[in-house]
């Protein structure tokens, strides 16, 4: 769902490149090669998408990247917790709601769908069930 976002580069004045995503426009990245600023901008998509957690938005879903547009993947922990937190909106489920589903303290849902918080891939797996949802993985070689 949220795997991963396309990626574009412009030249700084003070000789570094800017990495921007155009699906997040706030998240914004910097360095002295596009290598650097493409290796920052998972951890500024990241918070700028904790952003949108906390102000209650809709997860913007990425667009397709052009022909050798560079990507973003995000980790697969933050996949998950997004994908959580936007099937509860898109199908109304509130957090409580969602730990009664899950017999636990809305605390604990609170944490699932925290960035930042390091969740347990079972308490994951269940509020992705609970959501009607299913957990696949997939490796593949690297690039």
């Amino acid at each position: 769902m949220f795997t991963g976002y396309p990626v574009e580069f412009e030249p700084d004045d003070n000789n570094t490149v800017i990495a921007t995503c155009p699906d997040v426009p706030e998240a914004l990245s910097a360095g002295q090669t596009e290598s650097e600023a493409l290796d920052w901008m998972e951890d500024a998509l990241c918070v700028a998408l904790s952003a949108y957690v906390d102000d209650n938005e809709d997860i913007p879903k990425p667009s397709a990247p052009r022909k050798g547009q560079p990507m973003v993947e995000l980790p697969p922990m933050a996949v998950m917790k997004l994908t959580i937190y936007q099937s509860m909106r898109d199908q109304g489920v509130t957090q409580v709601e969602l730990a009664r589903r899950l017999n636990c303290d809305a605390r604990q849902v609170r944490r699932i769908l925290d960035l930042d918080h390091h969740s347990r891939l079972n308490q994951l797996e269940a509020a992705l069930r609970a959501l009607k949802k299913k957990l696949v993985i997939d490796i593949r070689e690297a690039a």
